[in-house]
């Protein structure tokens, strides 16, 4: 992530530690969580579903370009600068695997846990694929189309495959056939891992018209301009409670050792 230099990629400057904490210096993005437009306003629309999907399918340009296998896409991991521009952020899953390679490492949400994973077969960069349909869906409906009373039922129907699944007529006949392209239960006939790669995507009917070269530039209006009051307003997040976890105990481990020099902690990250 702190070698990533995306503008659809959340960037990450430095990384601090104390004896009880890490710390991760993050650009800040004060649209808040997609996840928490999605649950007020209930279902996005075709225009907003496309530019959120266009702009993950930009991350994910630049990502598997480098061989990296992001893994853990769902609208929580996706936050909104103060312009409406969409951007990835939490790679705890993610992982380089270099080119051609697979990975075995079972890991993910599980709605968007693609079939070879389940079976443990092996998955590459086509699991991002296999999200990206999903992430479409949850957006044009609130929720994803796998969904069971635990992760074992909802593995399940995930490998009874996308052809089980009922659409609503609120999914547009070409946003469904993209969904179906991307969720296809072999890895190698996705559309995205196919030879014309991302392309095939970006020339899709469903984006028909869209600007691309507009979203690349950042010179596209978003649909959703959020309200951004000044540079500390985190009005559009959700607020909770301070933790009432116990203090850990002190880290002495020298875990990071391989990574350099620890540098000090700034009071203010205490804070």
């Amino acid at each position: 992530m702190m070698q990533s230099r995306c503008a659809f990629i959340t960037r990450l400057y430095r990384t601090f530690r104390c004896s009880k904490y890490m710390y991760m210096m993050l650009e800040v993005c004060l649209g808040g969580e997609l996840w928490t437009i999605l649950r007020d306003r209930n279902y996005f629309d075709d225009n907003i579903t496309r530019f959120c999907t266009a702009c993950v399918v930009e991350a994910f340009d630049y990502l598997h370009s480098r061989d990296i296998v992001y893994r853990d896409l769902k609208p929580e991991n996706l936050l909104l600068d103060s312009k409406g521009f969409v951007k990835l952020v939490d790679f705890g899953f993610a992982k380089a695997i270099g080119p051609g390679r697979k990975t075995w490492t079972f890991c993910g949400t599980p709605e968007y846990v693609a079939p070879e994973i389940i079976l443990n077969r092996g998955h590459d960069l086509s699991a991002d694929y296999w999200s990206l349909g999903i992430l479409m869906f949850e957006l044009l409906t609130g929720s994803p189309p796998f969904c069971g009373a635990d992760p074992m039922r909802t593995y399940n129907i995930i490998l009874k495959g996308i052809d089980a699944i009922e659409f609503p007529k609120r999914i547009s006949k070409w946003a469904q056939n993209l969904i179906k392209k991307l969720c296809r239960d072999s890895p190698a006939e996705r559309l995205g891992y196919l030879r014309g790669g991302l392309r095939d995507i970006k020339c899709h009917r469903w984006f028909e018209g869209f600007d691309w070269i507009g979203l690349q530039k950042q010179k596209l209006i978003p649909p959703i301009i959020p309200t951004v009051r000044s540079a500390i307003d985190t009005s559009n997040f959700d607020h909770f409670p301070a933790s009432q976890d116990e203090t850990p105990p002190d880290d002495l481990s020298g875990w990071d050792a391989e990574f350099g020099t620890v540098e000090p902690t700034p009071c203010w990250l205490n804070h």
